[in-house]
């Protein structure tokens, strides 16, 4: 799992299997123990590894989410108080009627990044008829297109900068602005594995927009600002709808791009803890394999052991032709449908825009060509390993 400002999948409910007492609302303050660098410095991306210790009675499954709650960088929200004019020490009521002072509602309370559409017409409100030309444009159905095009890549402090003298009280930004979320990261350790530790894969989000460096809000925070000691809210997130094969001799394929690769890497690990008999097939990309090819070594390691059954990588920039995760399925797609014929489970993790959907494509065509059917008749197969619960995704 991602940041949730870029996309987050939806939260489920805390498994009645953790015994945690931690949550988003009273979170563990665990600290920082590895915070390394896994990308090459020639790499595009940066790409790191957090482990965090746990309180002893807080247990967690391969498949589960750390959720870590962020805060606001201070040079943002001094950016902000200085754009609406006010020093911090006002105070405010927070969302939920506890008075706290201006300051520690922008550092912790309100998502002063990202700028949602719905913020453009909370503040536009506040103007009454004195609405700006410029604000004007960007309000009510017809101008939805516009408004959309205005909100990418922007931030609030844009909005404040472009159209000053609107906010007359903090507890204004109360209206206007969303909560400041937890994110949810997938967890990349076993615990059987790690015992006290829970780890992280993150790619830390930075990126320059209207003229401005700017950076994802938690992804910026373990990047920058969660150094070895460093303590940090989080809890422990449960998802029931991304688990191992309860069958332990059952064979699995992992389709892992990028991040996506985190709870595979938890999956691997369990498995390997509890010497389980299953075959297991592994697929990972990224952009190139000199510096983008996370934890090489282990998985190298478990290939090399025959632990890993198989290991197929797709580094996309390494040739002339892009090559991705599911044109390596498709290079394998008789022994793919091999193995779900003999009832093996298939993940997947990562992007929902495009990589998940071109697997999924991938995957269809493999079961339609190895059961000589119909695109038709593949997709009756895959609704049923649905059902069965061996096709299984965590997309962002």
């Amino acid at each position: 799992m991602s940041e949730s400002t870029l996309a987050t999948p939806a939260e489920t409910t805390i498994d009645k299997g953790h015994t945690s007492k931690y949550t988003r609302n009273n979170p563990y303050q665990s600290r920082v123990l590895v915070n390394k660098r896994l990308t090459g410095p020639e790499s595009e991306k940066e790409t790191i590894h957090i482990e965090m210790e746990l309180e002893e009675g807080m247990t967690y499954t391969p498949g589960d989410a750390l959720g870590v709650i962020p805060t606001n960088r201070e040079e943002a929200v001094e950016a902000v108080l200085k754009a609406l004019g006010f020093n911090g020490t006002e105070r405010v009521l927070d969302h939920y009627k506890v008075e706290i002072s201006f300051l520690e509602a922008l550092t912790t309370r309100l998502a002063i990044g990202k700028l949602a559409r719905g913020s453009v017409n909370q503040f536009a409100k506040l103007a009454g008829e004195n609405v700006p030309e410029g604000l004007k444009k960007l309000l009510g159905a017809e101008n939805r297109d516009a408004a959309e095009a205005y909100v990418w890549g922007r931030e609030f402090i844009d909005l404040v900068t472009e159209f000053p003298g609107i906010v007359k009280q903090p507890q204004e930004l109360f209206n206007i602005l969303q909560r400041l979320t937890p994110r949810m990261y997938s967890i990349a350790s076993s615990q059987l594995a790690h015992p006290g530790q829970v780890h992280m894969t993150v790619r830390v989000v930075r990126y320059n927009s209207h003229g401005q460096e700017r950076q994802g809000v938690a992804s910026g925070l373990l990047g920058e600002r969660a150094p070895v000691g460093a303590v940090l809210p989080v809890f422990l997130h449960d998802n029931n709808n991304f688990r191992l094969p309860e069958d332990s001799n059952a064979p699995m394929i992992m389709i892992g791009p990028g991040t996506g690769i985190a709870p595979f890497r938890a999956f691997l690990e369990q498995r390997q803890v509890l010497g389980a008999k299953g075959d297991n097939w592994l697929f990972f990309g990224e952009q190139r394999s000199g510096s983008d090819y996370l934890y090489k070594d282990q998985f190298e390691g478990m290939h090399a052991s025959g632990f890993l059954t198989n290991l197929h990588t797709a580094f996309s920039r390494d040739q002339e032709k892009k090559v991705y995760v599911q044109d390596r399925m498709r290079e394998n797609a008789a022994e793919l449908y091999a193995w779900l014929a003999r009832g093996a489970y298939f993940y997947v993790c990562g992007d929902a825009s495009r990589m998940a959907k071109d697997v999924e494509l991938a995957l269809l065509d493999a079961i339609a060509k190895g059961s000589n059917g119909t695109l038709e008749q593949a997709n009756e197969y895959l609704a049923t390993m649905k059902k069965q619960k061996r096709y299984q995704r965590d997309v962002y």
